[in-house]
């Protein structure tokens, strides 16, 4: 498997969601996975995955996959208006630490452009349009920058570190879905956020629970 140039998310590296999708329908296992990003996923870099290992060519450690309990971590819906107004107020149109990423970079008309936006009670919200096709790594992407957006703050740029993604259903390409995000706790430089996916009907599409990792201002 590779993960294409254009699936980023820091440069040169692979967008976490995204990657982290890749590597759990590459795995096999027959319920749900939790990916442990070990290092920056590369691109377009052949990979392998042996036992739980995603490898590189050189043999070293990019990820790993393990089984999850499927733990229906759900974040409460908001109205497809109310998360447009949030979207509105998005602080990643004025101030990203990677504007190139695939979801959520203002910079990628190509992307999936999910621009998460706070509410008054902390959670982050997005319409996302989606794209077709559409496979199970679009949704773990979409459900990824949504939690980061509920922690990133000027200055103190995030990063995912591991990720467990339901996905119920897929949305169908076209419709213009809702995705919401929330930070439920954390320590030092880790944070835990949840994520969920919303049909245009209001019905949960998907869920996930991640972990992101605060990361210096530099980094990318």
């Amino acid at each position: 498997m590779i993960i294409e140039s254009r699936f980023n998310g820091p440069p040169g590296s692979g967008n976490g969601g995204w990657s982290a999708g890749v590597f759990a329908a590459a795995s096999g296992a027959p319920g749900p996975v939790e990916v442990t990003l070990r290092r920056p996923p590369p691109l377009e870099t052949p990979l392998t995955v042996v036992d739980g290992e995603v490898r590189g060519p050189d043999g070293v450690v990019v990820a790993q996959v393990r089984p999850a309990q499927d733990a229906r971590t759900v974040v409460p819906p908001v109205d497809l208006p109310t998360a447009r107004a949030a979207s509105a107020a998005y602080p990643g149109l004025v101030d990203h630490p990677f504007p190139g990423c695939y979801v959520c970079g203002p910079d990628r008309p190509d992307g999936l452009r999910i621009f998460p936006g706070r509410l008054p009670d902390g959670r982050t919200a997005a319409p996302f349009r989606v794209p077709g096709p559409v496979t199970a790594a679009t949704v773990w992407a979409a459900l990824d920058c949504p939690g980061g957006w509920a922690v990133i703050a000027p200055g103190r740029p995030y990063v995912l570190g591991r990720i467990s993604a339901t996905v119920a259903a897929l949305p169908a390409p076209g419709d213009e879905c809702v995705v919401t995000g929330a930070m439920v706790g954390g320590e030092g430089r880790k944070a835990l956020v949840h994520t969920s996916l919303y049909a245009p009907d209001g019905t949960l599409l998907a869920w996930a629970r991640a972990t992101w990792i605060a990361v210096a201002a530099h980094a990318g």
